[in-house]
């Protein structure tokens, strides 16, 4: 789906220019590079793992990646992980549309592909049950590289209901 690909380096790049309510993170940090994804893959191959488990698939949504992009580029900058990097979870969702629905979010740094990040998220208990949330229908996914930081890449993935 490349309008939703370049929907989110757009709003990537509108939430760098804009800091989201002038959030430090964005203003200074390590250089970052936005990557695009292939967003249907992602949902494709979670839905697939989801499926092996009875649960429904999840589709791509704008605003999750919306949400994805700006966590992952607040990691990067600032070299390490963090949930409350960019503000809270629940402000963030907000900010996006998803105010008090089921949601999650899963992080990660340093893998260099999506099917490696997806593996570490199914081997770790937490973003494992944060994937397989039965409530769960659209996901938002994002990478940004930070060649400068030990990690060079941060991920996140935004999950969330209808």
């Amino acid at each position: 789906m490349p309008n939703l690909r370049h929907s989110a380096a757009a709003a990537l790049i509108t939430l760098t220019l804009a800091g989201c309510g002038g959030s430090p993170v964005l203003d200074a940090g390590a250089p970052t590079v936005p990557v695009i994804l292939d967003e249907q893959a992602a949902a494709t191959a979670i839905s697939r793992y989801r499926a092996q488990h009875g649960l429904s698939p999840v589709v791509i949504d704008s605003r999750l990646i919306t949400a994805a992009s700006f966590q992952a580029q607040a990691n990067a900058r600032a070299g390490r992980l963090s949930h409350e990097l960019a503000g809270s979870f629940d402000s963030r969702m907000a900010h996006v549309g998803f105010g008090k629905r089921y949601a999650s979010e899963n992080l990660s740094a340093g893998s260099e592909t999506f099917d490696q990040v997806l593996a570490r998220w199914k081997a770790s208990p937490e973003h494992n049950r944060n994937m397989l949330m039965p409530q769960l229908r659209r996901i938002g996914i994002a990478r940004i590289d930070a060649p400068a930081t030990r990690y060079k890449r941060f991920w996140a993935l935004v999950m969330a209901s209808d």
